[in-house]
Parts: C-alpha cells; sequence; structure tokens
C-alpha cells in the first residue's frame, strides 16, 4: 500500500550504547536495521523525531519532529544480536483518534483500530503500514490533555531471540509469547540506560 514509510529514527541515545547491546554502528552515529536507519547521537533524550520517505515539507506532524527523505541505500547492517528489521514504532499520543487523523494527513492509511483493555486500564491503538516498520499509535479512548504526540519506543525483529537474549544478559528480560500469535518478546531493561523503551522480538 502506497504512503510514507518510516525511513529513519532520530534517537538521543550515545551510539555506545546501542553498540553495547549488540547493534553494528558507524562512526557517524548511524545503525541501518533493515529498512529503517537509526540515526544516534541526537539532541534530546529518547526518540526525537524521524525521516518519512517522500517529498513532503519538513516540520512536526502531530507534535513530532519530521523529516522528509529518500530510503537509505546499500544494504541493511548485519548486527551480532541478529537484529534484522524494525517490527513496529510506537507513538504515544493523549488524543488517538485526533493522531490517526494527523497521519492521515499525510499520506498514511489507519489499517486497523483496537481497544485493548477494559475501564481505567483501557487503551486505544490504531496501525499503520508503509514498508516495513509499523507505525503504532497508542492513547486513552478519551483525550487527556492538549499534549503534542512523542516517539516512545520501538520493537526490532531478530533472527535469534534466544542468542539475542543470552548476549545482552542482565539488560534485557526473559522472552515471553508475544502478543502477535507465534512470536516471543524480550524487553531491554531501564538499567541499560536508554531514553527510548526498545524491545526485541522473534520472527
Amino acid at each position: 500500500m502506497a504512503g510514507p514509510t518510516v525511513v529513519a529514527l532520530d534517537i538521543g541515545d550515545p551510539p555506545s550504547a546501542w553498540a553495547g547491546l549488540g547493534f553494528t554502528v558507524a562512526p557517524d552515529g548511524v545503525c541501518r536495521v533493515g529498512a529503517v536507519e537509526l540515526r544516534l547521537g541526537a539532541d534530546g533524550r529518547g526518540i526525537v523525531g524521524w525521516a518519512l520517505g517522500g517529498d513532503g515539507i519538513d516540520g512536526d506532524v502531530d507534535g513530532i519532529r519530521t523529516r522528509w527523505a529518500a530510503p537509505p541505500s546499500g544494504p541493511p547492517g548485519v548486527h551480532p544480536n541478529t537484529a534484522l528489521a524494525v517490527d513496529h514504532v510506537v507513538v504515544r499520543s493523549a488524543d488517538p483518534r485526533a493522531s490517526f487523523a494527523a497521519l492521515e494527513a499525510v499520506g498514511m492509511t489507519l489499517r486497523r483500530e483496537h481497544v485493548a483493555g477494559s475501564g481505567a486500564g483501557a487503551v486505544v491503538q490504531g496501525f499503520f503500514r508503509h514498508g516495513e516498520a509499523i507505525v503504532e499509535v497508542v492513547g486513552p479512548p478519551r483525550p487527556t490533555a492538549a499534549a503534542p504526540s512523542r516517539l516512545w519506543g520501538l520493537t526490532i525483529t531478530v533472527a535469534d531471540l534466544d542468542e539475542c537474549v543470552r548476549r545482552l544478559g542482565p539488560a534485557a528480560g526473559d522472552a515471553h509469547e508475544a502478543v502477535q500469535a507465534g512470536r516471543r518478546i524480550a524487553a531491554v531493561r531501564r538499567a541499560a540506560g536508554l531514553g527510548a523503551a526498545l524491545a526485541f522480538m522473534s520472527p
């Protein structure tokens, strides 16, 4: 389905932190995972912006700092942690349906909307997919504030989740069944010092 793809994420963590988790990071701080460049060492903390594939005008999309760029060229990186691709990027929103509209305004298509949980713990999830990485918007069923959305975290598909967890040692939690049927997931613990939430998932 045509539409803007996620081609890069600007991340405020030092390159050494990601290299310590088994990623291959170039001297300029770029780490290519599948079709997405992780551009490490950006100003700020966590995922501070992204680049979308296309010819839009640079600026904010629903409060997210956005650049428009061509997809990265050349082969993807080879990583000791067996990383293959960015499975999905999570956008935290105070008003998810307004965020859906903002993403649709730049050419994305809402593929699925889902309400998870119930009562005070309920969250709305919306899924957009153009290219390799899914964009997942998460927020409360009713708007809570007029706050901008933010890029909260990402999940990486790895070829061998058990080897990845073994390699990370105490930096990773135990692998367990994911929401996606037939897949398993392990989160990177806060002690690893990353500003962004990060998890690894089996293919």
